[in-house]
């Protein structure tokens, strides 16, 4: 229905429509790329359920769109402005090759052949259902496919990224190196080590900075991440000899940052990592092969390269409030967090972060022990929750 919906008024206002078929969110800002595309759209629920399904859009070259012209285009979805009629109207056709296309790109992209490994990915009933296990087949990979068929509904619906747990079993069950779970779109990835012990965003993020450096890729020694990103990776990369540069929370701020400074590597803790080099925006897969390629060319296992990161502990509180801005206002908040950051010093983390959408204040703590980052995290909560 939504596709549907989205050709016809593209056709009604004069352009034509290229359809591609179930493809992930990175192969269509890809293929805007690609092909030479004004506009890019992708009718997907992302990592919610099928309730939830609406539409991404990327701009000329594959890049999402600034918020200024979103803007635009909400102000212009109730105008009333002159549509084409007769031969002035859009035309739909289909790219055949279009899946061919994105994993010949994503072959292209993977540094070293996967064989030897044994993979479980995770597919979340969503966009990546074919698409990811013919691509790490095709760099060398065994792969066994799981929660591989959509119908519409299923999407994300107790599986994928944001529900481990069946993966975790499979990757025992099948004596698998490594498992790699997928959000319905797949621009995310988060993985799994052979013992079933799950690997963020975080700790992907600082074995492929590690990679990178080592082979010369990773442009001023950055890394990009958000300010939730835990306080071990910082610890890590500052072993490693690299810099991390953090941003607001979102994707869209780390691509941003990413731009801004010719950087090559920026991610958040969620597993939307990004390279520009190879992609306008986050691809779950391209992550996953980059991943596997290390590991095949150092012959370590999951468990060792995640290892150069140890996570702190940490403790995330939603408060409600009655008015967030009072908060971020108030004396008496910003006395607790100095003397909470005193208390922990340098072995521990707090922020305090105001929701987007709703009147609530989230803490979020860090710290050697989760007894001391549940205590600081409550005693902070409290006085939030006071706050005028």
């Amino acid at each position: 229905m939504l596709e549907a919906a989205v050709v016809a008024g593209l056709t009604s206002a004069g352009a034509d429509a290229l359809l591609v078929g179930v493809l992930p969110t990175p192969a269509i800002a890809f293929l805007v790329g690609a092909v030479g595309a004004d506009l890019g759209v992708m009718i997907s629920a992302s990592h919610n359920s099928m309730p939830d399904n609406g539409i991404k859009l990327f701009a000329a070259g594959g890049h999402k769109l600034p918020d200024a012209i979103e803007d635009a285009v909400e102000a212009g979805i109730d105008s009333a402005a002159p549509r084409p009629t007769g031969a002035a109207i859009g035309r739909v056709r289909g790219l055949p090759d279009a899946a061919e296309r994105y994993v010949e790109h994503l072959l292209a992209a993977t540094p070293a052949p996967l064989a030897g490994l044994r993979v479980v990915v995770d597919c979340a009933h969503g966009s990546a259902s074919a698409v990811a296990p013919e691509t790490y087949r095709k760099a060398g990979a065994d792969v066994i496919a799981l929660h591989a068929s959509p119908d519409g509904l299923n999407i994300n619906d107790g599986v994928g990224s944001t529900h481990l747990g069946p993966l975790r079993a499979a990757v025992r069950e099948h004596g698998a190196d490594l498992g790699i779970a997928h959000d319905g779109d797949a621009d995310r990835c988060l993985a799994v080590d052979a013992t079933g012990a799950v690997v963020d965003g975080d700790q992907i993020m600082a074995t492929l900075a590690v990679a990178m450096r080592d082979a010369g890729e990773l442009v001023d020694g950055t890394l990009v991440a958000t300010v939730m990103s835990n306080l071990g990776l910082h610890l890590a990369m500052q072993d490693a000899g690299i810099t991390l540069r953090t941003t607001q929370v979102g994707d869209r701020y780390v691509l941003e940052e990413l731009r801004s400074g010719g950087f090559s590597l920026g991610g958040e803790q969620s597993g939307h990592v990004v390279m520009p080099r190879h992609s306008t925006t986050g691809d779950g897969l391209l992550t996953a092969l980059r991943l596997m390629a290390r590991m095949a060319a150092t012959g370590s296992s999951l468990a060792e390269l995640a290892s150069v990161v140890t996570p702190l502990p940490q403790v995330l509180l939603n408060v409600v409030v009655a008015d967030k801005a009072a908060v971020a206002d108030s004396a008496a908040v910003r006395d607790a967090v100095e003397a909470a950051q005193v208390e922990l010093g340098g072995t521990g983390r707090v922020l305090l972060r105001p929701s987007g959408t709703e009147q609530l204040v989230r803490v979020m703590v860090e710290a050697p022990t989760t007894e001391l980052a549940q205590s600081t995290a409550s005693r902070l909560a409290e006085v939030v929750a006071v706050a005028r």
